[in-house]
This record gives C-alpha cells, sequence and structure tokens, in this order.
C-alpha cells in the first residue's frame, strides 16, 4: 500500500506543473509560492484539494459562490503585477486571505476588503496564526467606491467583473498598477493597466482565463431590441 503524498511533494507538483507552464517563471515568485502554505488557507473540509488545479468554495459554498482561484492564476496575477516592497496594495475580495498573504510578503502593506463578514473574520484569524503582520482585513463592499483618502500602487480585483471599475482608477498613484479579470463566460482577460501619468494610462491583456465574479460590481444589461 503506497503511503500519502506528503505536503511538499504536492506543492512541488503543483508548482511544477501547474503554475511554471502557465509562465510563472519568476524565481523569487516560485520561491514564495514553495514558503507560503497555501493548505493553511484553505477550509477544512476541501484541504485535501489544497493543490488541484481547481477552484475551491468558501464559507458554506453555497449562498455567495465565493472561492479561491486556481493556483495557477493566483501566482500569474502576482507575478504580472510586478510588485514592489515598498507598494501599497490594495485587494477586493479577501476570500481566505491566501492571496493577501502572498502579497503581504511582496509589499510594504495590503489593505484586502471582504464583502462576506464571516470570511473577514475567518481571514483575519488565519492570517494572524500564520505570522502575516503587513495585512488589514476590514469588511467592507469593494464594489462601492472607495473613500476619499489614501491611494495605492497595486490595486488587485481577486475575481472577476464585466468591465473595469473605473472608480478604482482614480485611486493609483502614478506608476501604480490594476489588475482585474474582465469579460463574460466562456472567456475572460486579465487586464493589467498602469497609471503612467496624470490622465494616461496604459492597458495590457496578456492572457485569458475564467474566474467568479465578485459581488455587486454591474454587470451589462442583458435586454435586447
Amino acid at each position: 500500500m503506497n503511503a500519502p503524498t506528503s505536503p511538499e511533494a504536492l506543492r512541488f507538483n503543483m508548482i511544477e506543473q501547474q503554475i511554471r507552464p502557465w509562465n510563472v517563471l519568476e524565481p523569487q515568485i516560485l520561491e514564495l509560492l514553495s514558503v507560503v502554505r497555501r493548505e493553511d488557507y484553505v477550509p477544512a473540509v476541501h484541504r485535501s484539494l489544497a493543490f488541484f488545479d481547481m477552484e475551491l468554495p468558501l464559507g458554506d459554498g453555497r449562498e455567495s459562490g465565493q472561492c479561491m482561484l486556481s493556483p495557477k492564476v493566483e501566482a500569474r496575477l502576482l507575478q504580472d503585477l510586478q510588485i514592489k516592497p515598498t507598494d501599497s496594495v490594495l485587494e477586493i475580495g479577501t476570500g481566505s486571505g491566501y492571496m493577501a498573504a502572498l502579497l503581504a510578503h511582496r509589499a510594504a502593506k495590503v489593505l484586502t476588503l471582504e464583502i462576506d463578514e464571516n470570511l473577514a473574520r475567518q481571514a483575519t484569524q488565519t492570517l494572524r496564526e500564520n505570522g502575516v503582520a503587513n495585512v488589514e482585513v476590514r469588511h467592507a463592499d469593494g464594489a462601492k467606491p472607495l473613500a476619499s483618502g489614501p491611494t495605492f500602487d497595486v490595486i488587485l480585483l481577486s475575481g472577476s467583473v464585466a468591465r473595469v471599475p473605473q472608480n478604482l482608477l482614480g485611486s493609483l498613484n502614478i506608476g501604480g498598477r490594476l489588475a482585474a479579470i474582465v469579460g463574460e463566460e466562456p472567456m475572460m482577460r486579465a487586464h493589467f493597466i498602469t497609471r503612467e501619468s496624470e490622465g494616461k494610462w496604459e492597458t495590457r491583456q496578456p492572457w485569458d482565463t475564467v474566474a467568479p465574479r465578485l459581488l455587486n460590481f454591474p454587470e451589462p444589461s442583458r435586454f435586447s431590441f
């Protein structure tokens, strides 16, 4: 009878068989993925699936439909945002807190917003238990306009939207980057938007994927004439 495969072996296979083939090749990102234990952020009922190429439901998995993104999508977003050690980051959609933990290892500080109060509370506890100190989890609806005040070097939407939220672009510093998965099934595109200067933006759409919706962001009208 074969012994169970260790988490270390499963993590290695996840990186080598899922993440590298998706053009995630930056050594520091790959090292980070081997250090931050994804299984610590996965709900206990799904922990055996922590390293599989799939989205994992959060909470009860029924009411909100919220879930963790697949490992390769998380890794590619993290790599393509090119986060610097001095960056301040805003994440919309905390979920389990795993992506916030990855961001926190790359950035100076992270503010992450979660619409589900239970998920926000659980993520706060999980991050604390894993020694991640530079993340603030806030129970808030990221689809609502941000209060005037702080701006950010990086904004990440950890889920999909029908269109890029224009109000969030105004919360980017000069040189700041926003990442969002935009469009509708069966095919969406990752958008990376850089604020090059006042009133000047550069947009890249380098890869396709599909991701679950973030709650409460506008959807296009379904009516036709």
